[in-house]
């Protein structure tokens, strides 16, 4: 089984924001990075799939030398290998994406049984990649992925739906966009990351080309905000508590 996990290098979820004065990029100078959410848990799964089954497994980003770092990290917990896209910093479309993803794919020689992608990046939140390269490989896909199995050529995966599960059998090769929750993606040992420095990383220099989307200004979302109410003091508070707790459905009446 041969296995590509594409991931993307994005800001720690939960930290700060701040723009630029011209309002077109992020203010990265006190930010930390990792790969989005969906996609360490793609790692994972692609990491315990082949530890079961055997074979090997690709880490492939699109970003400047300094994504390198969040390949390492996928190394680290046992992909084999990586492919870095190596741009010069521009934030690529999700088409144009998919195309240097396409190239990247058709130029390595080999084929992928497996093919992941995050369900969508923490970033941008687009969920349009993993599609779009599934597309123009011709190749089926399932976005929203919880669970895989592998018998006999063919994947059984689930997905959640309102009242339950949604569950396809897709023949190989596939596409497959993962939800975080799949998995607990496993700390990236010490041995692992020195380890993951020795393993094979090839660098392309995609073409750039235009994705037809224009981007205007960035714009940070509104912060939410919050309410404190102090119910009282004590066992003063307790009438107050409990006609809280039964607006809210915690207690019955």
């Amino acid at each position: 089984m041969n296995i590509l996990v594409s991931i993307k290098r994005v800001p720690l979820t939960g930290e700060k924001i701040i723009l630029t004065e011209d309002e077109q990029e992020i203010e990265t100078k006190y930010l930390g990075f990792a790969a989005s959410p969906h996609e360490e848990c793609a790692v994972e799964e692609a990491v315990q799939l082949i530890e079961k089954h055997g074979g090997s497994s690709t880490v492939l980003t699109l970003g400047t030398e300094d994504a390198i770092a969040q390949m390492h990290e996928a190394m680290a917990i046992g992909m084999d290998k990586g492919i870095l896209l190596e741009t010069d910093g521009r934030e690529w479309g999700a088409t144009a994406t998919a195309k240097a993803i396409v190239s990247a794919v058709q130029a390595e020689g080999e084929a992928f049984d497996m093919l992941f992608f995050g369900n969508e990046s923490a970033d941008i939140g687009g969920y349009q990649v993993g599609i779009r390269v599934a597309h123009e490989l011709g190749l089926p896909c399932v976005t929203g992925i919880k669970e895989i199995e592998i018998e006999d050529g063919k994947a059984k995966v689930k997905r959640e739906a309102e009242e339950g599960w949604e569950v396809y059998e897709v023949s190989l090769p596939a596409v497959f966009t993962i939800k975080e929750g799949i998995n607990v993606p496993r700390y990236p040992p010490m041995i692992g990351k020195m380890r993951a420095k020795k393993k094979p990383l090839a660098r392309i220099e995609p073409e750039w080309s235009e994705d037809g989307v224009a981007k205007i200004r960035l714009k940070p979302p509104a912060e939410r905000g919050s309410t404190v109410e102090i119910l009282g003091k004590g066992v003063d508070a307790v009438p107050r508590a409990v006609e809280v707790l039964k607006e809210i459905g915690v207690i019955q009446s």
